[in-house]
């Protein structure tokens, strides 16, 4: 059990120092989303809700999709690693060659909650105005963290079973467009109709519609456990699947 922590902490500080190292993708995480809230509160919120509210409403779908950005740069680090010949000078070591991933996931969580919290700045900065209460704040930032954890496992299951980082990245990219496809921006009852059926009942809209309502100290409903069922049945999914695609690969 020591050897696996000493090991653990050893992969993770690697991979936080690569993340230091990236400045640029870190940076790219971070002002893609702040753009877009400026983008949408701006620009297209006049038009789509008057008023000045519309910062209220997009803000939980922009913290989402900071985490999501965030998150997907794991898939192409763990198919550089699995392909680069790492991995397998990591096994001839006697150590927990696993650990890696863990080291990945980490810290990508520790790097995207900092990014979220500059995120959730910013939009303080430009009339973000939240009701929540102390309970509800930490409610609401353990929710986006179990959200990272679980898109994080997710992206790394990617990038696991990749055959390159380019494509890694490729197939990463696609979860990517999950957030347009919900609550995010607009009301779903405000899609064509043969989209809203999708976009009520896929994964980020739960999640964002509690992190919403909590953030405006509003009743969440059954949103609450709806969102912590898809989150720790996809987390549940992702980290078996990154294990036996790690097992395969282990074989190859």
């Amino acid at each position: 059990m020591r050897t696996l922590l000493t090991t653990n902490t050893v992969f993770i500080g690697r991979s936080l120092r690569h993340s230091i190292r990236n400045v640029e993708s870190l940076m790219m995480a971070i002002m893609l989303p702040v753009f877009l809230m400026l983008l949408f509160t701006y620009v297209f919120g006049g038009a789509i809700a008057s008023g000045g509210d519309y910062v209220n409403y997009v803000v939980p779908g922009i913290i989402l999709l900071c985490a999501g950005f965030g998150a997907s740069s794991v898939a192409v680090d763990i198919a550089t690693d699995m392909t680069n010949g790492i991995i397998d000078r990591f096994r001839t070591m006697p150590i927990q060659a696993t650990s890696v991933i863990t080291g990945h996931v980490v810290a990508s969580l520790v790097r995207n909650l900092v990014a979220t919290g500059i995120v959730i700045g910013v939009a303080l900065l430009v009339g973000f105005e939240p009701s929540a209460s102390l309970a509800e704040w930490l409610l609401a930032l353990g929710l986006v963290a179990l959200f990272i954890l679980t898109f994080t496992w997710l992206f790394a299951a990617i990038g696991l079973v990749t055959g390159s980082p380019s494509a890694a990245s490729g197939y990463g990219f696609v979860l990517l467009f999950l957030p347009y496809l919900s609550s995010a921006f607009v009301p779903t009852n405000t899609m064509p109709s043969w989209l809203q059926g999708f976009a009520s009942h896929q994964p980020i809209t739960p999640v964002i519609e509690t992190i919403r309502a909590l953030l405006a100290g509003a009743p969440v409903g059954d949103h609450g456990w709806k969102a912590l069922l898809w989150c720790g049945g996809i987390l549940l999914a992702a980290i078996v699947w990154g294990a036996i695609a790690f097992a395969r690969k282990s074989k190859e």
